[in-house]
């Protein structure tokens, strides 16, 4: 459990300095440059993330069952992450609807990612992962949209077919993930 919770300090601890020290933050990035700043910010994610991934592995391992979620849990879990799907996609498709509503669709992706694999799992490893991304997810999603109400926000300029392109991508990646990938990457299928 020691290198799930490490990975998950240093994983969404970077990820947390614009939500906790944005001062510091802009002030490192003036004194080493974006492109240093952005290096180190990325060399600490994938650090973290292989914590992550490593700690999470050895934790499915000997699992500390707190509570057996019904069946009809999974099922859940799988269609609140079709939402999850294409609003992840909204994070990177320019010109949509989705995004411009959401405003950070990411954020949003994750709190459903997170809150469907809560209800889904119940051993003490997978709450400690689903239930610190839902909670860093929220209060990310929340400081986000202060800083918009600080900052000048630019008109929406929508481009027609970017909200279908984006639905569509989300679907097909889901698809793609719920019935293909998730069964071979971590070894669950959602629907089987």
């Amino acid at each position: 459990m020691a290198y799930l919770v490490l990975g998950l300090l240093v994983f969404l601890g970077v990820h947390s300095v614009r939500i906790f020290a944005e001062d510091r933050r802009t002030r490192m990035r003036e004194k080493y440059g974006a492109q240093s700043w952005r290096t180190a910010y990325s060399l600490v994610s994938v650090i973290g993330f292989f914590l992550i991934v490593w700690g999470f592995g050895l934790v499915r391992q000997t699992p500390i069952q707190l509570w057996s979620p019904p069946m009809g849990m999974r099922h859940l879990a799988a269609l609140l992450t079709l939402p999850a799907f294409v609003l992840l996609a909204a994070a990177y498709v320019p010109g949509n609807k989705i995004a411009a509503q959401v405003r950070h669709p990411m954020m949003a992706a994750i709190t459903l990612w997170a809150l469907g694999h809560l209800l889904a799992n119940g051993n003490a490893g997978q709450v400690l992962l689903f239930g610190a991304f839902l909670i860093w997810s929220m209060v990310a999603y929340v400081a986000a949209r202060r800083r918009d109400k600080g900052a000048h926000q630019a008109k929406f300029q929508h481009k027609n077919g970017t909200t279908g392109i984006t639905v569509a991508i989300g679907v097909a990646a889901w698809l793609g993930f719920t019935l293909w990938l998730h069964g071979l990457l971590i070894g669950v299928r959602p629907f089987g």
